[in-house]
């Protein structure tokens, strides 16, 4: 398995057509029962899939799972695709949300159409897909786990950032064995500015690991964590490697971290 080596100063691998792969994923949705609605953002209307809890399953843990935030990262809704294709889900309630930058998608960009990286702005709420998406939260309820779909270009290898401010058992050495027969993780000792003190794993070491106050810019990950769990996932596979390999890698992880949530959920 040997890296693309495309990604210069941003992505140049693989693209999807956005359009085609959320069609599939709504109707993968309502073949299994799942309900498909859309959440106002303007005019985007952007979608937003519910599977019920099933039926006997009282203490199903809430999950919620999220991706297509940035444009230049396209396994992400072809991952999504994926699972509500294939349709293997543990015991639980799910909440998706299979792409929350389309438009950036279309584009092959980072940022919207307006030039808004959308997940910075998750505290002054610019853009209308913030705006749509914190309301749209605010109807639901809190979840038990947040699973946030991402690529990075330029890392070495999979890795997965947690914030975990309960101490709860950690599910992030579950999701890195899974993922390691199916493609590299990233063993630097520092990723995205972070020291990393386990291969592939992220954890700030007090909660939060800075002042939210002084933070100008928010992530989702960030605004989930203060309002909606106090589990949460950013998975990011790497880009330069090709996009089944990522794909592969992101079905793994949110297949294992829910195995073992809803394991936790009955004991």
């Amino acid at each position: 398995m040997e890296r693309l080596g495309l990604n210069r100063s941003g992505y140049f691998g693989e693209r999807i057509d956005i359009d085609i792969t959320l069609e599939a994923c709504a109707a993968a949705a309502r073949r299994n029962g799942w309900k498909v609605g859309s959440f106002p953002a303007g005019a985007l209307g952007l979608v937003a899939l519910h599977r019920p809890a099933p039926a006997g399953s009282a203490s199903a843990p809430r999950v919620y799972l999220s991706t297509g935030m940035h444009g230049d990262e396209p396994a992400g809704p072809v991952a999504a695709r994926r699972l509500l294709e294939e349709d293997l889900w543990p015991a639980a309630e799910i909440w998706l949300l299979p792409c929350l930058n389309p438009d950036g998608i279309r584009a092959n960009t980072r940022e919207n159409a307006g030039g808004i990286d959308i997940n910075r702005d998750y505290r002054h709420f610019r853009s209308q897909e913030a705006r749509g998406h914190v309301e749209w939260l605010g109807h639901q309820p809190p979840f038990d786990l947040t699973l946030l779909l991402h690529e990075d270009w330029e890392s070495h290898g999979f890795y997965c950032y947690e914030l975990n401010p309960d101490r709860r058992p950690s599910l992030a050495e579950v999701m890195i064995e899974e993922v390691r027969p199916v493609c590299p993780i990233d063993g630097s000792e520092t990723i995205d500015g972070r020291p990393s003190r386990h291969p592939g794993i992220l954890r700030p070491e007090e909660w939060p690991d800075f002042d939210p106050a002084e933070r100008a810019e928010w992530p989702e990950a960030l605004w989930l964590s203060m309002n909606q769990t106090r589990l949460n996932y950013t998975l990011e596979a790497p880009s330069d490697w090709p996009l089944a390999v990522r794909v592969e890698a992101l079905v793994r992880t949110v297949r294992a971290a829910m195995e073992r949530c809803c394991a936790e959920a009955v004991r």
